[in-house]
């Protein structure tokens, strides 16, 4: 399926690596001009000659902290008018409520919240202008269900999803052709979780084999996702037929989160389907 975006310029933030980098992939598919930032030089540069040599897709690297002022000016300096743009950033570390202060909570703000709102504001009026505008967040399945031990970011992503929800349902936004849009990750095959794997096996004692396979049994899926499905779902929301789409939030968890039947409710299912078959 041609998505019709061929041509388009995106920002696409945070794409040296994991989703970001899915995203980036797909768009360079679709024939998008790309502007891939992130804070390492050596892995954007690496994307820039991968994404070249597999689909002849241009791309310009912008080495920078998206989350700063400074970093959010570079990207925009190289990309002023983007017809794309996907905002993405590291969350924050997680732990009890008790243990942050003010300084966390500011901190998380400004890096989920503030930073890719500020991209918005620089970039959605031009987009209403040219009657063509596609922006889509790279946010947290928490925003469905809020995560233990992840205060600062169910708080500063929920704040982002409710936010983007007035943008998107702004007449003059929706009216112009310019959606904005969410996608939920839940658990993806990338470097943050074999992390995440890892730190478990140091503080539970157990096989790396039983930490995966306990994290995978939540997932009706039974798997990670793969970034490259990711990317997909992105460029889809990115793609001129998707105009009717807007202020939605994607989830991309393999069924874990919510619906009619839940995780631990599909995880009840499985045990007696098990014990029903050994019967």
């Amino acid at each position: 399926m041609d998505l019709g975006i061929r041509g388009r310029r995106a920002i696409v933030c945070g794409a040296s690596r994991g989703s970001g980098r899915g995203c980036a992939e797909a768009l360079a598919v679709e024939g998008v001009e790309l502007f891939i930032a992130a804070r390492g030089v050596d892995a954007l540069e690496a994307l820039s000659v991968e994404l070249w040599t597999r689909y002849g897709a241009r791309s310009h690297i912008v080495p920078c902290d998206v989350t700063t002022q400074e970093g959010r000016a570079a990207v925009l300096a190289a990309c002023p008018a983007p017809d794309i743009l996907v905002n993405n950033a590291a969350g924050p570390p997680g732990g009890d409520f008790r243990q942050f202060g003010p300084k966390d909570w500011i901190a998380a703000m400004e890096n989920n919240l503030v930073a890719p709102l500020e991209l918005i504001k620089a970039t959605i009026d031009g987009m209403v202008e040219r009657k063509f505008g596609r922006i889509v967040n790279i946010t947290s399945r928490s925003v469905k269900a809020p995560l233990p031990h992840l205060p600062l970011s169910n708080g500063a992503r929920a704040g982002l999803t409710a936010v983007v929800a007035t943008i998107a349902r702004d007449p003059k936004v929706a009216r112009a052709n310019v959606t904005v849009n969410n996608l939920l990750p839940g658990l993806f095959d990338t470097e943050l979780y074999h992390k995440r794997n890892a730190a478990l096996v140091r503080q539970m004692g157990k096989p790396i084999e039983d930490v995966d396979r306990d994290r995978l049994a939540e997932i009706p899926a039974g798997r990670p996702g793969d970034p490259k499905e990711f990317g997909v779902a992105c460029a889809f929301l990115c793609g001129a037929h998707s105009g009717y789409i807007t202020g939605q939030n994607l989830l991309l968890d393999g069924g874990a989160t919510g619906g009619a039947v839940g995780a631990r409710a599909a995880a009840t299912i499985r045990v007696f389907q098990e014990e029903t078959a050994c019967r």
